[in-house]
């Protein structure tokens, strides 16, 4: 699979500063919304500077994620749960096929994985529910400061996609802050990804690193190496090549967003795709997700904003919880997931 190069409008991550939107006078916000609306709507992918997050934090997150990636595999799996549904610890490489989740038979990724969520079990909820969407991080004792960055870096892109929801709710005409009730219990999770060769591998003809599918929740912060690999899908079917922006990152909406907005705004089908055969040496590309899924007991439906007579809802209420499980429990346990005929239309 060759890696192209992009010329049409509809399909680049879009350059978002968000200097004007913390600094600017309610003129610069109003045109910082009106930038995102533009681009949620013909991209799903935003190009995010201007952000806030410390530099040194995020260059300290690639490598920590590189050195526990580094250990070796025995001590890596000492970190694995049984509980594929507990989303939490170390996923080995070609244990999972993201592709799955939009229905769709697939050899097994070639990467591997770590994943945390939220360290603390918020209030009032019972064990049950804690079991199914707050189990507990697993920790590894090196790096030593593994655990510390990790959850540095969580806050703040937790601070980030909050601000970002409250610049959705401005371009989409919302009261300010809407969606903040939304995302005060969050089951948030945040994958490091490790892309790289493995010795003796030989990949299938078909495999990739990372399959061709749409992110789940509401909203994915990635940061990235700049490196080939990573590849988004304009509306005629073709892959195109996507670098994060220089200090930033990049930003794509989850399929529950699209839903949520009644398709006004796009999950852009993406994926990982291996290097070409003359690349020199291991081809190592990091990454690390943070993942915004609203409350678990949220209801998701439609926006009134987002339809009217002539365009209905496309989709029934669902809560959050019940829309994640269904997406996650395909990749990870290979079986076929019931996705909505609305929603398939939409992104082929």
């Amino acid at each position: 699979m060759s890696l192209t190069q992009s010329s049409a409008a509809d399909t680049i991550a879009v350059p978002i500063d968000l200097r004007a939107w913390f600094d600017g006078s309610p003129a610069d916000q109003a045109d910082v919304a009106a930038a995102v609306d533009e681009a949620c709507a013909t991209s799903g992918f935003l190009a995010v500077t201007g952000h806030g997050v410390p530099m040194e934090l995020m260059t300290r997150m690639l490598e920590v994620s590189a050195e526990f990636f580094d250990l070796p595999l025995d001590e890596k799996l000492s970190y694995r749960l049984d509980d594929v549904a507990a989303n939490r610890g170390y996923a080995p490489f070609e244990s999972e096929a993201l592709s799955y989740s939009l229905g769709v038979d697939s050899e097994p990724d070639m990467f591997e994985a770590f994943n945390i969520g939220r360290e603390a079990v918020p209030e009032g909820i019972d064990a049950e529910t804690a079991k199914t969407y707050f189990s507990p991080n697993v920790w590894p004792t090196s790096p030593a400061d593994m655990r510390e960055t990790y959850l540095a870096y969580w806050d703040a892109c937790e601070s980030l996609g909050h601000t970002l929801c409250r610049v959705f709710a401005r371009a989409l005409g919302l009261p300010d802050g809407y969606f903040d009730g939304y995302l005060d219990r969050t089951p948030s999770v945040m994958r490091a990804n490790n892309y790289q060769r493995q010795p003796g591998h030989q990949p299938g003809p078909t495999q990739l690193r990372m399959g061709a599918h749409s992110d789940y929740g509401s909203l994915t912060i990635l940061l990235a190496d700049r490196v080939p690999g990573l590849q988004m899908r304009d509306r005629t079917g073709t892959f195109h090549d996507v670098v994060p922006p220089v200090d930033g990152f990049l930003v794509n909406l989850g399929d529950l967003l699209a839903e949520w907005t009644n398709d006004r705004w796009r999950s852009t089908m993406h994926r990982v795709v291996a290097p070409p055969p003359e690349a020199d040496g291991s081809a190592r590309r990091r990454s690390v997700a943070w993942f915004q899924q609203p409350n678990h007991d949220a209801v998701i439906e439609v926006l009134d904003v987002c339809c009217d007579a002539d365009n209905p809802p496309r989709y029934p209420p669902t809560t959050s919880g019940e829309h994640l499980m269904s997406k996650l429990m395909g990749p990870r346990a290979g079986h076929e997931v019931d996705v909505d005929d609305a929603f398939l239309d939409l992104r082929d």
